[in-house]
């Protein structure tokens, strides 16, 4: 969780948690995984141009932004890789 993480930050993942989830009764893991990360990427573009005054002065911070997002993404994945493996038995048996 990012350091600077409100008290809605659980609540608005779990939103789009649910929206993924509800979407597997259509299309397979693999093609809501890859819409979700593409949705993700398209508005952390926008975050980012939302920055800048010009698309030159974008390209210029362009190195600094993908580094942050990475970095991020990294950690947060890490973060959540950790808590199935400690938890899989819990996360992973069928429900009753």
């Amino acid at each position: 969780m990012p350091s600077d993480a409100d008290d809605a930050f659980f609540e608005r993942a779990d939103a789009h948690i649910k929206l993924s989830n509800d979407q597997l009764s259509e299309v397979t893991l693999g093609k809501v995984s890859a819409s979700t990360l593409y949705g993700a990427s398209r508005f952390n573009a926008w975050v980012v141009a939302s920055g800048f005054g010009s698309g030159s002065e974008m390209e210029q911070g362009k190195p600094e932004a993908l580094k942050y997002f990475v970095d991020e993404y990294t950690k947060m994945l890490e973060e959540n890789i950790d808590d199935y493996i400690a938890n899989f038995d819990e996360y992973m048996k069928p429900p009753h």
